[in-house]
Formats: structure tokens, C-alpha cells, sequence
């Protein structure tokens, strides 16, 4: 896993607001979403791959926690970050409760796309100053945020930002998470500005909340067969990650004869077959994209195969299904192979119905507001992506927007949406934070 070298200009220890209400005087007008994209395009983007490595408390996530705070102050919002590191830019008084929350996250998986995270956060910037050019007037605080660690590309666990937030993970399960370099939560957390002594609930916080609205780059191409630029969020497919662990013999690749070898790589390929077959079985998802082996070696007989199933359903018993299946079938070639198997649930989210009251109220303000040029309603979509939002839904009424991916890649630097299509979403998140936030 990557590891981590940096700090964020200008990091504080713990929440500090720093900006007025207002404007700037003299600033002039705020970026647009185009020049907002051009900054954070080559931030953390690898020249080989053309993809992004911005992963927790690294160079590359300060530098965007930099631009965020930027974009902040350049908008004379009040800026804080929490205690679990996350940033807010606020429009109100961040003390007065029932706010409008929007944002998204900035951080990336290894070689990720330029959309998934950062459309969210600019998209939520320039919805902010869209509404500012109408007039609108603001009877409840809104407030942008950025969740840190959301892709858990470093320490191995999505959402961290959130989840700590949420309660979801507490902070002594925290400190114990290590990056592939040895690198704990804590040190990576140190050397970036912070205090990982404060991280922990923030109950009171989210208990200030009264909407979040996240939008995001659609992880499949659902609009795109539709034709449809933007969609909302009917709910978040359950969802886990599960490590095998595969323990053989280790030998010499050149002279241990077929008949005597202990070989986990040949059980955890058998295992990767099953996954797929499973997954059709059950009109799920599976996928083990992740694998390490020891000793590693070329002309090595492997002693441990370790790999990780990512699985998601659009319900529970199918979910189980999948699991049950593949395990039981590594179980089944483990057996006959004299391979040592253990198995170990490594995280796991329940089902996420977005709160239906607030998806409702979203499609009303979009339809009524010319969400869909030509009348119909805005379509309702599940996914199988996990997110924020989807976090935060336990402690916050939340809802999610989608917009088009034309081929469905993502996680990808192939990952990409229209420019008509982001500027569709800008103004349909508009649209929704004035019928929530404004007068």
C-alpha cells in the first residue's frame, strides 16, 4: 500500500474557523468550475499511468487540502477542520444547526480517475457561487465539506474520515490501522499537521446537520442508457471486503515434483474462478482485485497467497450467498490440496436506503426546476459504490445525485463525464441546496 510524506500548508491541530461570512473585498469573482478542475488536474497525477495517487496525508492530499482551503477563503467562508481531519467551508453560522451539508471527498484509489471524489467537491463550489449570482437568500447554513481517507487507498479501510465521525470506527481501532510501509494512522496523521489524539465521534457535529447532499460521478452507466445527465441516489447496494488466506509449502519452483507440492496459488485461483461463478449465480458483484504472496519469488513455490474479495448485492441474502459460495468453495479446494485456509471479514456495510423523504424532495425540486428538459422525472438509481453519504446516513438525513458516465468506467483513469453533463449537475445541486437552504 502507499505511504504517506507530507504536510498541508498552513495545518492546524484540531478545529479553528478562520474566514468571514462575505466575500472578499476586491477578490473578484471566484474561479469557475472550469479553472477550479485545471488547478486540481495534475495534483497527484501519475505521468505513467495518467491516473491519481492522492492518498491519505500524503503530498498529494495536502496539496488538495490546500486548494480546498484556498477555494474557501477566496469565497470568504468560514473554514474549519474537525477533529478526525475533515474540512468545512461554511456559509452561516456553523453553531446555528438544521444546515445544508454538501461535498464529497478529494482523495483517490491507486490510479484512480480525475471524477470520483473531486467532481462533488468543485461541483458543490460552483453550485455555491451559482447561487450567489441568483440572489439567493439563505435561511439556513450551508456548508461544504471534504471526508478525508474515503477510498481507503493507504490504511486499507474506506470512509475513515466519516466513519469516525459517524462512530462507526473508533478511535483506538483506529490508531491500530498500518499503511504497506508499517506507517500507522497515527504517524501518517503527525506528520501531516494533525493531532491523532483527537480523532474520535463527533456526535455533535452531525447533530447540527439537517441535510447532506452528495454528488458524484455515476460508477456505472445507468444514465448513460437512459440518456439522462443527472440522477438521485435510491439507495447503496450492501457491501464487503473479506481476506483468504492461503498457507502452503514453500519450494523450489525447478525441482519439487508436481505430485508433491503444496501450492495455495493453484487454491486461490480456484477461488477466483468460484467468485465469478457465484456472483452470476446471484446477480451480484465479486471481485478479488487484490492479491500479495510469499515469498514472491519467480522460481519460488509460494508458502502464502493472500487475497481480498470485494462482493456487493443489491440485497442481503444475496450478498450471503456469494460469500457463503466462495468460501465454501476455497474451503472445498483447500481440502484437497492440504492448503491451510483462513478467512477474515475485513469490513462490512449494510444495505443504505438514502432517506426517502429527502430523495423525494429532490426529485420534486428537479422536476419542478426543469431538472429533465422535457418534463419526466429525474431517475432513481441504486449503486453498488460506497460512499459518505452513505455513512452518514445513520446520523444525518442524506441523499446522493449522480451524474453521467458515459461508459460506466471508474476507478479508472478512463473514468470520465461530459463537460455538458457536469455543468447539468452544478445547476441540479444548485437547484436542490436553494429549495433546501434558501427562502
Amino acid at each position: 500500500m502507499p505511504s504517506g510524506d507530507g504536510r498541508e500548508a498552513g495545518a492546524e491541530r484540531g478545529p479553528r474557523p478562520e474566514a468571514d461570512t462575505a466575500p472578499r473585498p476586491g477578490a473578484g469573482p471566484p474561479p469557475s468550475f472550469q479553472e477550479m478542475w485545471r488547478e486540481l488536474l495534475p495534483v497527484g497525477r501519475n505521468e505513467d499511468s495518467g491516473g491519481y495517487r492522492r492518498y491519505a496525508w500524503n503530498g498529494a492530499d495536502a496539496d488538495c487540502r490546500a486548494w480546498f482551503r484556498a477555494q474557501a477563503e477566496t469565497r470568504g467562508l468560514t473554514y474549519e477542520v474537525d477533529r478526525n481531519g475533515n474540512q468545512w467551508a461554511w456559509l452561516g453560522d456553523p453553531l446555528a444547526g438544521d444546515a445544508v451539508v454538501t461535498g464529497s471527498h478529494l482523495d483517490s484509489v491507486p490510479d484512480g480517475g480525475a471524477f470520483d471524489g473531486p467532481l462533488g467537491v468543485v461541483s458543490s463550489f460552483a453550485a455555491l457561487d451559482e447561487l450567489r449570482r441568483r440572489g439567493a437568500e439563505f435561511v439556513r447554513p450551508l456548508a461544504i465539506s471534504n471526508f478525508g481517507d474515503e477510498e481507503g487507498a493507504r490504511f486499507g479501510l474506506a470512509c475513515v474520515g466519516s466513519r469516525l465521525a459517524a462512530g462507526q470506527l473508533t478511535a483506538e481501532a483506529a490508531h491500530l490501522l498500518r499503511d504497506g510501509d508499517g506507517i500507522t494512522l497515527p504517524q501518517a496523521m503527525e506528520a501531516a499537521g494533525y493531532d491523532p489524539e483527537a480523532i474520535g465521534p463527533d456526535p455533535e457535529r452531525l447533530a447540527r446537520i439537517g441535510a447532506f447532499v452528495e454528488l458524484h460521478v455515476e460508477q456505472g452507466r445507468a444514465l448513460g442508457l437512459t440518456g439522462d445527465p443527472v440522477g438521485i441516489a435510491s439507495a447503496i447496494w450492501p457491501h464487503g471486503r473479506w481476506r483468504f488466506d492461503f498457507r502452503g509449502e514453500a519450494n523450489h519452483a525447478g525441482t519439487t515434483r508436481l505430485a508433491d507440492r503444496r501450492d495455495p496459488m493453484l487454491t486461490y485461483a480456484e477461488t477466483v474462478l468460484a467468485a465469478r461463478r457465484e456472483a452470476e449465480l446471484a446477480g451480484a458483484v465479486a471481485t478479488f482485485g487484490k492479491v500479495a504472496v510469499e515469498p514472491n519469488g519467480v522460481n519460488a513455490i509460494p508458502s502464502l497467497v493472500r487475497g481480498w474479495l470485494d462482493s456487493r448485492a443489491a440485497d442481503q441474502a444475496a450478498l450471503d450467498a456469494v460469500v457463503t459460495g466462495v468460501e465454501r468453495a476455497a474451503r472445498e479446494h483447500a481440502g484437497r490440496a492440504g492448503i491451510d485456509l483462513d478467512v477474515v471479514r475485513e469490513s462490512f456495510t449494510p444495505v443504505v436506503e438514502f432517506e426517502h423523504a429527502l430523495r423525494d424532495e429532490l426529485g420534486r425540486i428537479l422536476k419542478g426546476r426543469g431538472g429533465d428538459a422535457d418534463g419526466r422525472p429525474v431517475p432513481v438509481l441504486g449503486t453498488g459504490a460506497g460512499h459518505d453519504a452513505g455513512i452518514l446516513s445513520a446520523s444525518v438525513p442524506t441523499a446522493m445525485l449522480f451524474v453521467r458516465n458515459p461508459t460506466g468506467i471508474s476507478h479508472s483513469p478512463a473514468e470520465h463525464a461530459a463537460e455538458d453533463d457536469c455543468a447539468a449537475g452544478v445547476a441540479a445541486l444548485a437547484d436542490v441546496l436553494e429549495g433546501l437552504a434558501c427562502s
